[in-house]
């Protein structure tokens, strides 16, 4: 970098999910100064100046998380969208990624003569992960979910904008999530790891949560970030010139002493 840059980095979970926090330690090298904040979804922001030249940030914490999968939501019903708490009405209305008002005839076409509530959420992540094709590197931070379903391909973040918009296009409210997600009782895969998405769906009177990128309950879901799309929880946003060079995402199980 030229000159100073301000960041805001999103990596420390939330306060709010299944999990806690046992122990954190977050490091820059140089060393600069970061204060913390609560953004309009209550997602904790650190917020930095960075200096000119190169800036490496670290983030390690060990966090207790249920040894049980997601709950199940194949029973839960869906309100009608009458009957939705108007201040999450918001979540069932078009966003940066998640083109819903694009995708409203195709979304009834497929999933309207399912029965609404949980099944239909599920149909909805069988269809998506069926018909785009998971692939690293596919994507890019322009991709919208009309893009995906156009090219039939993508990563988590792009399935996952995918399904909300179908989601949202069917008066169900539905939020975008990231964290981190370790492969605690499914087969580890050899690619390195990354940050995960998956979704948050508002059904009954409670949020469920359901992945279409893996599309089965997980145990282990650390959640760091909530919002309308990948915009609003992005795991780094700079305000001037910077150059992203690598980036290594871990999680794995501690070893208990």
């Amino acid at each position: 970098m030229s000159g100073p840059t301000v960041a805001t980095v999103q990596v420390r979970p939330r306060s709010d999910a299944r999990h806690q926090l046992v122990t954190e330690a977050w490091s820059t090298q140089p060393s600069v100064p970061v204060d913390e904040y609560s953004d309009l979804y209550g997602n904790p922001v650190k917020r930095l100046v960075m200096p000119p030249g190169p800036l490496l940030l670290r983030y390690d914490a060990v966090v207790a998380v249920p040894d049980e999968a997601d709950p199940d939501a194949s029973s839960a019903g869906q309100q009608p969208i009458e009957q939705v708490p108007g201040e999450l009405m918001h979540f069932t209305l078009p966003s940066r990624y998640c083109q819903s008002d694009q995708l409203m005839g195709m979304a009834w076409e497929l999933f309207g003569p399912t029965e609404p509530g949980g099944a239909r959420v599920q149909a909805v992540c069988d269809w998506v992960q069926g018909h785009i094709r998971f692939q690293y590197g596919t994507s890019n931070p322009l991709t919208t979910a009309v893009d995906v379903l156009e090219n039939r391909i993508g990563v988590c973040r792009d399935l996952a904008h995918l399904a909300i918009s179908f989601c949202r296009a069917l008066n169900i409210p539905a939020r975008y999530v990231f964290g981190y997600l370790p492969d605690l009782y499914v087969p580890a895969v050899p690619e390195p790891m990354d940050f995960a998405a998956w979704m948050e769906v508002w059904l009954g009177d409670r949020w469920w949560t359901f992945d279409p990128r893996n599309n089965q309950r997980r145990v282990g879901r650390v959640l760091i970030g909530r919002g309308r799309d990948a915009l609003d929880v992005a795991m780094l946003t700079t305000f001037g010139p910077a150059t992203f060079r690598s980036m290594t995402v871990w999680a794995d199980r501690a070893e208990s002493n």
